[in-house]
């Protein structure tokens, strides 16, 4: 399978007199996989994430999205990927449709494929007639469905997201998830952040378990559920063995 993301020995601190936040962080994904980070709140997700998109610089190691690198060839491999974040960096003066559509003008994306997709999206998250209105009268939860929108308008190879389940109904949560096998199953690699052991669980092919900024394992899950393994209680255990350490 092509790789899709690769990360290796990446380290992150803040500042030069704090320690590192992340040390030795050595993630892969490939095309067809669901790739979960899982740990629990300040463990070094999101940090990692953001490291991983370009957000926050890093000092150590080296991060390869669909073959170009994030600081040699940092524009074509943000053209690769689409990414939610957990705080909704939207522009709330736009409309729905205005800041989809500024997502897609910024990727390239062809007007019928940007009405194809915004029509299958549509369908999907149910945003109706709101899609035309502005998006500071929004929810929390609209504010997830169309920044997911923006996210995945240029049908990206890799979509991260960070806690991407928060704020939404049960019924958009499941599209959600849904989508996620969709867009794995087309040949892309789909890398979000949790701490909900049953989505994890459910969804991912492996998952990666980060705790106090370093990975303390990593869990192929198809051979996990053959085993008959329960996730919680593998994490539950295997953290508290950690923490005692």
């Amino acid at each position: 399978m092509e790789k899709l993301l690769e990360v290796v020995d990446l380290y992150k601190k803040y500042d030069e007199k704090s320690d590192y936040t992340i040390k030795a962080i050595n993630i892969c994904g490939s095309a067809g996989e669901i790739v979960g980070l899982l740990g629990h709140n300040g463990a070094g997700k999101s940090t990692t994430i953001k490291c991983i998109t370009g957000m926050h610089p890093y000092n150590k190691g080296s991060i390869t999205i669909a073959g170009h690198d994030m600081l040699n060839d940092a524009i074509e491999a943000k053209r690769n990927f689409g990414y939610v974040s957990d705080e909704f960096a939207l522009f709330d003066k736009m409309t729905g449709m205005e800041y989809v559509n500024f997502m897609a003008d910024i990727y390239e994306v062809s007007t019928s494929d940007r009405e194809m997709r915004i029509k299958e999206f549509q369908e999907l998250f149910a945003l109706g007639d709101a899609i035309y209105e502005q998006i500071n009268s929004y929810s929390h939860g609209m504010k997830q469905k169309i920044s997911i929108m923006g996210a995945l308008i240029h049908n990206p190879k890799v979509f991260i997201l960070d806690e991407p389940m928060t704020g939404l109904d049960p019924h958009t949560a499941n599209q959600l998830k849904n989508y996620f096998v969709k867009h794995s199953k087309a040949g892309n690699l789909v890398i979000f952040s949790s701490h909900n052991l049953d989505v994890v669980e459910r969804l991912c092919n492996r998952v990666y378990v980060v705790d106090q900024g370093v990975i303390l394992e990593e869990i192929n899950l198809e051979e996990f559920r053959k085993k008959g393994k329960n996730l919680e209680e593998y994490f539950l255990s295997f953290t508290n063995r950690v923490s005692k350490r």
